[in-house]
């Protein structure tokens, strides 16, 4: 089948729904398709759709619809599909009332939809390649924080809980990413000026940023939304603790009594998460332990079997068609 996937971030970035793009296109050659990613629907001929982003990808969404209307068009959520335009544009269910199938980060995003909508959409975790952790130096608590700079990320909220430790503390906060735009820079530079806890390492390739993934303590998503972050499988599957913000994205997957979450925006909570992470042996094997229990979720042959069920669904109908026709 000739396959194609659009998503709004644009070739070589290294935003999350370009790195899902490329790994799901990888997926969906691996089962025998041709495959294609692009910005937008380009007109070409093409026998399926798989749009991330149900706001920012309506346009292409209608355009195949009207071109093909008999053709399935699958949606993957974003976080910022199912936590904020849902509820206030028109475009975003429009796109999921359309399409033929749904694709959700994780359990909790499911909640969101509309009872017939719900019926259509399917949970596919994101797979993470495996990648050897290595010695952590011993001269420093590194903690990584991986997300582009942007205020839905809240990217800041570790380098503040750093103020807040004692003068002991060997924690460092790692900071990857692009800023944005003016205003995160500014801040950015202001912080590494101020706090001698903040490096920021800037926006780095994929390679890259694992590496200092998998050299690190302990990662923290402070994100206000997400619908299933990249990193977050990432770490797990590295099998590096996790501090999280407590919102559905993160809880979804680590589960309402992980012992690593945090109220969004509570700088005094995560600052004595991080003390206690440094200063607990107990209690970072402990956050280990649970977050390389969940490993098996993010598994490349499972995720693989997953869209390969998933895109059967979506032919049986046609099949079924095809047959009552041949009845005739």
């Amino acid at each position: 089948m000739r396959i194609q996937i659009v998503t709004p971030a644009r070739a070589g970035s290294t935003h999350g729904n370009r790195i899902t793009a490329i790994r799901w296109a990888g997926i969906l050659k691996q089962l025998g398709h041709r495959v294609s990613v692009t910005q937008t629907y380009d007109g070409e001929t093409t026998e399926m759709l798989v749009a991330l982003h149900a706001r920012r990808s309506y346009q292409s969404i209608k355009r195949f619809h009207q071109k093909h209307p008999s053709l399935p068009i699958v949606v993957a959520l974003t976080g910022t599909d199912v936590y904020r335009d849902l509820k206030t544009d028109r475009r975003t269910m429009e796109s999921l009332e359309i399409a033929a199938g749904i694709v959700a980060l994780q359990p909790k995003a499911l909640e969101q939809l509309k009872r017939n909508v719900r019926a259509k959409a399917r949970v596919i975790y994101q797979s993470a390649e495996q990648v050897k952790q290595t010695q952590a130096r011993s001269d420093n608590f590194d903690v990584c924080v991986i997300a582009h700079l942007r205020p839905v990320k809240d990217p800041f909220r570790a380098a503040l809980a750093t103020r807040l430790l004692p003068a002991s503390s060997r924690i460092r906060i790692l900071q990857i990413g692009k800023a944005m735009t003016d205003s995160m820079l500014k801040r950015a530079q202001a912080e590494a000026i101020r706090n001698r806890r903040y490096r920021r390492l800037g926006e780095l390739s994929r390679s890259k940023a694992q590496k200092y993934l998998v050299r690190s303590r302990i990662c923290v998503l402070s994100s206000r939304i997400e619908g299933g972050a990249n990193v977050l499988s990432e770490a797990i599957v590295a099998g590096v603790p996790v501090l999280a913000s407590r919102i559905d994205g993160n809880v979804s997957i680590l589960g309402d009594d992980y012992p690593g979450l945090f109220n969004v925006g509570d700088t005094r909570a995560l600052a004595n998460l991080l003390d206690r992470a440094e200063t607990d042996s107990t209690f970072l094997h402990e956050l280990r332990k649970r977050t390389k229990r969940l490993a098996p979720l993010f598994d490349r042959e499972r995720e693989i079997r997953a869209w390969a069920e998933f895109i059967s669904g979506l032919d049986a109908p046609k099949a079924r068609n095809r047959e009552a026709r041949g009845k005739r």
